[in-house]
């Protein structure tokens, strides 16, 4: 009964998600990693409510996962859909002076016994202490980026993907304007660059780059580095183009 009762809850939230995401506006996968759609659920068998967080353990039918998402109410029992989100492996939590395997930092989880769901409300900038920020979370983006003057010698960022089939594994270089900024996931910096080239709509205007750089939304900055297409990081993060391990700097 219990297996039922949680297939018909999985499909059902899936077929919220693919409405939604056919009633929104296409994004590329290099302006936040894709949407998994195999989702995980279970019941609560451990919760705990830290700073604005609720962490919660999930046991599925094969295996028991930690989550943490913004705070929301839930119990000891109830049954959770958890979309995968950033695993953060070998997480060590000042807060609650603890070590997680692996922890996933979502948006939201559904609490399909009470049907409410954490409504990813915590405050950008006001992460709690010791926490990574969730994936989708983060600085904002300016609203829209001007025209950067494109690096002598170098690519704009609707070039790069016009000719990335002929680009993988080459070291490309731009001049572009920082729109996002995450730190410290997976052990590196996700910056998100614009130069006012490209089409939003077909996603060609956003490369993702990773780096050790500390940057803020709004710099202009000369990254340099090897582009990747087609790169999956598992989890079902995959992005159409990745610039890795760039030297990025300022002007």
């Amino acid at each position: 009964m219990k297996t039922r009762i949680l297939y018909l809850l999985l499909l059902f939230t899936l077929t919220v998600l693919v409405g939604c995401q056919q009633n929104s506006t296409t994004q590329s996968p290099t302006q936040s990693p894709q949407t998994p759609i195999n989702n995980i659920s279970g019941s609560v068998v451990e919760t705990m409510n830290v700073l604005g967080y609720t962490y919660v353990l999930v046991e599925t039918d094969n295996e028991q996962i930690w989550a943490a998402t913004p705070q929301f109410n839930v119990n000891v029992g109830d049954l959770v859909v958890v979309p995968e989100g950033m695993p953060m492996h070998n997480y060590y939590s000042q807060t609650l002076d603890r070590h997680f395997d692996v922890v996933y930092f979502v948006e939201s989880i559904l609490n399909a016994s009470s049907a409410t769901a954490s409504t990813g409300g915590t405050p950008q900038g006001q992460m709690p202490a010791g926490h990574p920020p969730i994936s989708g979370v983060g600085t904002t983006a300016p609203t829209a980026v001007t025209d950067i003057d494109k690096l002598e010698g170098g690519m704009s960022i609707e070039e790069i993907y016009a000719a990335r089939a002929d680009l993988s594994g080459q070291e490309i270089n731009l001049r572009a304007q920082v729109v996002k900024f995450s730190p410290q996931i997976m052990g590196t910096n996700w910056i998100h660059l614009q130069d006012g080239s490209g089409n939003p709509e077909a996603g060609t205007h956003d490369l993702t780059v990773t780096s050790n750089t500390q940057l803020k939304v709004g710099d202009i900055v000369i990254a340099s580095g090897k582009l990747t297409i087609d790169k999956d990081f598992g989890h079902g993060y995959v992005y159409d183009l990745i610039m890795e391990n760039a030297i990025v700097s300022t002007e």
